[in-house]
């Protein structure tokens, strides 16, 4: 069964709780059944995490490079996150970077990510929805 990765940095544990003007009211374990339910219907498996450790996320992109596809909303790390960076672009398979609020519209710090260079799409400012959206370009993409 293929697998899907879905990975989110720091601070967004506190989906749902943290600014929901600007993140939504959505936890991140509600995001992640949608995810996962969308990735069963297509008969892939979902493996989530969410650290507010780079390392960490380097670990588990690392320990998971026999997953076909995964889908990152690094957080602040998009900024920062150059060892992130090297993980991704040593990863083999196709991946999504999404981000919930539409960084454009924010402070100018936010409008510039050293993963997005890398990625097979980028997705920010649809909301909740932008993990749902990966998901089906990524189910699509790797099998279709």
């Amino acid at each position: 069964m293929p697998t899907l990765l879905l990975l989110n940095g720091p601070n967004l544990g506190r989906l749902g709780q943290r600014e929901p003007q600007v993140y939504g009211a959505k936890s991140l374990a509600e995001i992640t059944r949608e995810v996962g339910a969308l990735a069963a219907a297509r008969g892939w498996t979902l493996l989530a995490r969410q650290s507010n450790h780079e390392g960490e996320l380097i670990d588990f992109i690392e320990s998971q490079h026999q997953a076909e596809a995964l889908i990152i909303n690094p957080g602040a790390l998009m900024m920062s996150g150059w060892a992130l960076r090297d993980a991704l672009q040593d990863y083999p398979g196709r991946w999504m970077e999404v981000h919930i609020s539409n960084l454009f519209a924010r402070e100018a710090f936010r409008h510039s990510s050293v993963l997005a260079p890398l990625c097979h799409g980028f997705i920010a400012g649809l909301g909740s929805d932008a993990y749902v959206l990966a998901a089906r370009a990524l189910l699509g993409a790797v099998h279709d």
